[in-house]
């Protein structure tokens, strides 16, 4: 299994989705399995995890502020 395929593939769909990406950082084993159908031994989806979270375009904030962020925008917008 090529585990960088899985993480460009992942970030690519995860990317300019902000409801994705917020379901990925509170439970991404879920989110991997669920969504995208990857069930990987742990050691492996721990990699495809950690390589999602390297490659997430975020700018400068850090990945648990963001996740908030996204919270606080979408109440925002009432959806």
């Amino acid at each position: 299994m090529d585990i960088q395929k899985i993480i460009a593939d992942v970030v690519a769909k995860l990317t300019g989705n902000p409801d994705l990406i917020k379901s990925f950082l509170g439970n991404p084993v879920e989110l991997l399995e669920k969504t995208f159908g990857i069930d990987l031994p742990d050691d492996q989806i721990n990699q495809v995890i950690e390589g999602v979270k390297g490659k997430l375009d975020l700018g400068n904030i850090d990945i648990k502020e963001a996740a908030g962020l996204l919270g606080k925008l979408k109440g925002l917008f009432g959806k």
